[in-house]
């Protein structure tokens, strides 16, 4: 009977819709829609994380206390309908495509983020910037490239992220501080290792140097390796380049050299992992 018991109370903690976690949870493009939601209302004020945290939850009450419904933290449908047209429609219901506004929307721009094309700040705005993220993650994944989404794209966007297939050597021997994922109003694609100029930076993997020059994107001095099978990898904000579009190196080759080239606020490596044009997280692959 208390296993009976048990059980019953998990499945309940699972249907409440976006109560808060007890523990810390990986980010949720649902609690995303809802923190774009309450900001766009005035209630929240933090990062859109996706993260269920003490200020969601307070932003969560405000909310309810404005609409004069019951003030429980939980987000369910009567929040959401006090929310407008940022707490709705339901993610799925409906196809997507310019100008869509809403709950959905929000979701459908922090997935795509987290699937390797940002589209800018998260703000349930389906305008040129997201359909141009859709039409890239389109192409990525073999889906018809018309910038609406659909079930299939919808559907896609859902699944699991990809990858590093492949292990992948420290670029330096210096720690990682900001990450993959959103940081401030945008989405960081990659990793930070903050070092002394003049650092040099190492190949991540054997691979053949696909760029080597000024990207004139923010990304400053650039080297990116192509790995085959699509991947790729790039080193940025480089204070020089130490080879040429053309050359392969090996696991641990000098490619170049820590600089502050680009949109930079000092000394450091921004490093990216990509499979076929989409953004995906080094971290887990990184080794050494």
């Amino acid at each position: 009977m208390r296993a009976l018991v048990l059980a019953c109370v998990a499945l309940l903690a699972c249907v409440a819709p976006l109560a808060a976690p007890p523990v810390a949870a990986a980010a949720s493009a649902e609690v995303a829609a809802l923190q774009v939601a309450l900001r766009a209302r005035g209630h929240y004020a933090g990062p859109v994380d996706g993260l269920h945290g003490p200020g969601t939850a307070a932003a969560i009450r405000a909310a309810q206390r404005r609409a004069g419904i019951g003030v429980d933290g939980i987000a369910g449908p009567l929040t959401r309908r006090a929310l407008g047209r940022l707490g709705r429609p339901p993610y799925g219901s409906r196809v997507l495509r310019a100008p869509a506004v809403g709950w959905d929307v929000s979701m459908l721009q922090f997935l795509l983020a987290f699937r390797g094309f940002p589209s800018g700040p998260f703000d349930g705005v389906l305008g040129a910037r997201t359909t141009g993220a859709i039409v890239r993650f389109q192409a990525s994944r073999g889906l018809v490239r018309d910038g609406i989404a659909g079930p299939a794209t919808q559907a896609a966007a859902r699944s699991a992220a990809r990858r590093v297939p492949i292990p992948l050597r420290r670029p330096m021997p210096y720690r990682a501080t900001d990450r993959f994922g959103p940081r401030g109003g945008r989405f960081h694609t990659g990793l930070d290792f903050p070092a002394p100029a003049g650092t040099p930076v190492r190949a991540a993997a054997y691979g053949c140097v696909k760029y080597a020059g000024n990207a004139g994107d923010g990304y400053g001095i650039v080297v990116t390796l192509g790995h085959g099978s699509g991947l790729t990898t790039a080193y940025a904000h480089l204070s020089r380049a130490a080879v040429r579009p053309g050359a392969c190196v090996g696991t641990g080759a000098v490619i170049g050299y820590v600089g502050s080239t680009g949109y930079s606020t000092g000394p450091h490596l921004h490093f990216e992992a990509r499979i076929n044009g989409a953004a995906v997280d080094p971290a887990p692959a990184l080794v050494g």
